[in-house]
């Protein structure tokens, strides 16, 4: 693992009345002017660059003012779950007096708003299908849609086909044509814009003249959860998005069912991070789409009553203890697999396939590959009828749906269909094909990487002075950001003293560590340490890549180093 230092500009930006590192951690995240950090909602990109808004709105306004019956179709991740929870919740907030969501079962329906979808749709009786979180991809559903006599909304954030559907509207920042200036938006985020659209549209029309307008802000808890747990960049827009969430939620302002989740997970609301949303909520709702169905996540979070949100969030906690067993499994059988394969021949594009691997856990599975061995990795499971199904995760640098893309051209019909981000994919293929695919994939990594671009980096923002390790920093790092993905958490680097080493749990490792002066004493936890590796007694010095945190322990804070790499020094 290579520890560089993270790339600074070359004059620092004047952002206000700041302390020179938080300006120094700011600039090199890309901040470039003091209104970037302001985050008041007032400084959310106005809705109205978005291509298709229009529209869009009014397909909404006359399904109000008709009193429709409006089907949302959603997607089986926290996003999805998010996304179909505030179409139905600011729907109904801005007058709507019909509207159910729907999201398909991940194992019998697979991804997108399908024909099959479609049918199962037209049980429900709806006038206005609107999708969230897919459907920019879904030709054959939204034609099916269309020609059962249904109107469809697509609001989307996945990058588009070289084909559009035909839909009635289409909002979605990374369509073409669209000149909305952060493609970074979720689904969550795109539903919220559009909510945000039919309630200034129905002000206009003055359906607020003798009533409160209603404060769609409400939602804003999820907004963030979903944006957070669906790994978007955490622009400049979408950090707005989630601090406001963030500050709904420590408030105590959040719906019951993220509270439930928080207690059930020991996780105090008032001290929540942007961390906690992708690692603490985000896994348990997580649970509910990839192990059985995700209509029990929307359920809770839907839920008005604390008792009822309670009982699901146990549930849901359940099924993610379930969700890590399998995992662990998994890679157990993963790792065999490699574990006879020297580094230095190892395919730059990983593909693995297991028969007994289950569907819902095979993108946790890649993930944790690609984190171990630094490249492309797609995971897949056994679907059914000769087909499998796979889930990629990439590294950067490396654009995976682009890449799936390439193969796509190279060997026309190879994979059944594709679809995702730059950094995770999905695709379905024949067994039958899965050694070639490999093999033209692997090729297509190895056309863009070079072996160099394989090895794990950390890029850190330099070390900190013996005299700035103290509670202070660390509360103000916690709530600088929020951080996330392409707006990372400060991460530091230095040697220090081991004073004392043990294995807490299964694999976390604790340790009490002098600063390199020997005038300071810390604690930190490493978590998922190789047990063959730690503890080891025989060492006295270390290297560590860590991030200063605040661990609270009954009633009492103190600074602890969260550490994300150690090597004997």
């Amino acid at each position: 693992m290579r520890i560089e230092p993270r790339p600074l500009p070359a004059t620092l930006p004047f952002l206000g009345d700041l302390p020179p590192l938080l300006t120094r951690l700011y600039a090199a995240r890309g901040v470039s002017s003091e209104a970037e950090l302001d985050k008041s909602l007032a400084r959310l990109i106005p809705f109205q660059q978005l291509k298709g808004i229009d529209a869009a709105v009014a397909l909404l306004v006359t399904a109000l003012e008709q009193r429709q019956r409006i089907l949302i179709v959603g997607d089986f991740d926290a996003d999805g779950a998010t996304a179909s929870t505030v179409g139905v919740l600011g729907l109904r907030l801005l007058g709507a007096a019909h509207v159910d969501y729907l999201v398909p079962s991940r194992f019998k329906f697979g991804y997108g708003l399908t024909p099959e979808i479609v049918a199962v749709a037209l049980e429900r009786e709806p006038q206005l299908l609107v999708t969230v979180d897919n459907g920019i991809s879904s030709i054959e559903g939204v034609a099916a849609a269309k020609a059962a006599g249904l109107q469809v909304l697509v609001t989307d954030h996945h990058l588009p086909g070289t084909e559009l559907p035909a839909a009635d509207a289409i909002v979605n920042p990374n369509q073409p044509g669209c000149e909305f200036p952060s493609k970074a938006l979720a689904g969550v985020g795109v539903m919220f814009y559009v909510l945000m659209a039919l309630r200034a549209r129905l002000r206009e029309l003055g359906w607020y003249a003798s009533t409160p307008q209603p404060n769609i802000g409400e939602l804003l808890d999820l907004v963030a959860l979903g944006s957070v747990a669906d790994v978007v960049p955490l622009d400049a827009n979408n950090r707005i998005l989630v601090h406001q969430g963030l500050e709904r939620i420590r408030a105590g302002r959040a719906r019951p069912g993220i509270k439930a989740i928080l207690e059930v997970a020991k996780r105090d609301a008032a001290r929540i991070t942007s961390t906690d949303l992708g690692f603490i909520i985000g896994p348990r709702l997580n649970a509910a789409g990839r192990l059985d169905d995700m209509s029990l996540g929307i359920e809770c979070l839907l839920s008005r009553d604390p008792a009822s949100a309670r009982e699901m969030a146990e549930e849901l906690d359940g099924m993610n203890q379930d969700r890590k067993n399998i995992e662990q499994g998994m890679q157990r059988e993963a790792l065999a697999q490699l574990k006879e394969l020297p580094l230095e021949s190892m395919p730059f594009g990983l593909c693995l396939f297991d028969a007994d691997w289950h569907q819902g856990v095979i993108g946790i599975l890649a993930s944790r590959l690609k984190e171990r061995y630094h490249r492309p990795t797609i995971a897949f499971a056994d679907a059914g009828e000769g087909l499998l199904k796979g889930s990629a995760r990439s590294v950067p640098g490396f654009h995976i749906r682009d890449a799936l893309e390439a193969v796509n051209a190279r060997h026309p019909g190879l994979m059944s269909k594709f679809g995702g981000h730059a950094m995770a994919a999905g695709l379905t293929l024949t067994e039958a094909n899965f050694a070639v695919f490999a093999e033209a994939f692997d090729t297509e990594v190895r056309r863009q990487l070079h072996a160099e671009d394989l090895t794990g980096r950390l890029l850190s923002d330099g070390a900190l002075a013996v005299e700035e390790f103290h509670l202070e920093l660390a509360r103000a790092l916690r709530h600088a950001g929020p951080w996330g993905q392409h707006f990372p958490e400060p991460l530091f680097h230095g040697v220090f003293q081991l004073a004392e080493q043990r294995v807490v749990g299964e694999r976390h490792l604790k340790v009490v560590l002098k600063s390199e002066c020997g005038t300071v004493k810390l604690d930190g936890i490493a978590f998922g340490v190789d047990r063959e590796v730690w503890p080891d007694p025989t060492v006295r010095w270390v290297e560590l890549a860590y991030k200063l945190d605040v661990n609270e322990y009954r009633g009492q804070e103190t600074v602890q180093l969260m550490i994300a790499h150690i090597e004997p020094r």
